[in-house]
């Protein structure tokens, strides 16, 4: 069964290492120094590009629909954990995202910020360079602040977003391959 749709090409002699069982939609380039790990999955014209630090993708996280990926010359890499929600446009610029959160849709994470485990930066906040999130909040705003602390609702959730992508790209994976093999020209990738 195919799961990589996308387009991968190599940087200086490195190419990306990817799980045989991530999922990698059409329209997604994968630039690289980068390694993604197993059930996660990259969403349609992502933009991952591991030219100048690397990049790392833990398992079972997802990387939505346009979002950007990209590193810091020599200074920042950029690191996402495992079971993380990445929203559609998405900006990440080195820096590095622990387990268990979720970035908001048109949020902006910069060079040198951490966002720790269990939290949420809010749509269309941008995180400042070297700014720390801490554990089990929600942050908001340009530039992000904290606002209040999460529930524990709010942080079950977080594994459930989670686990919903990989039932998604388990599903468009068949869509998929399904297409293909009818060998329709209803879409051309």
């Amino acid at each position: 069964m195919k799961n990589n749709y996308g387009k991968i090409f190599p940087y200086n002699n490195l190419t990306a290492k990817i799980s045989t069982d991530t999922f990698i939609a059409p329209g997604a380039i994968i630039i690289g120094d980068v390694e993604i790990k197993s059930g996660s999955s990259i969403w349609y014209n992502c933009v991952i590009r591991g030219d100048v630090n690397f990049i790392r993708i833990g398992n079972n996280t997802n990387i939505q629909d346009l979002s950007m990926l990209h590193v810091t010359n020599k200074k920042y890499p950029l690191i996402i954990d495992d079971n993380t929600t990445i929203g559609h446009a998405v900006k990440l610029h080195g820096c590095t995202i622990e387990e268990l959160t979720l970035i908001g849709i048109g949020a902006v994470v910069l060079d040198g910020a951490v966002v720790k485990k269990n939290s949420i930066v809010a749509a269309g906040s941008v995180v400042k360079p070297g700014f720390i999130v801490p554990e089990n909040v929600l942050v908001a705003g340009v530039p992000a602040r904290i606002i209040r602390n999460l529930s524990e609702l709010e942080i079950e959730d977080l594994a459930l977003s989670a686990n919903r992508y990989k039932q998604y790209s388990h599903e468009t994976i068949a869509s998929l391959n399904k297409l293909e093999n009818e060998k329709t020209n209803i879409y051309k990738f």
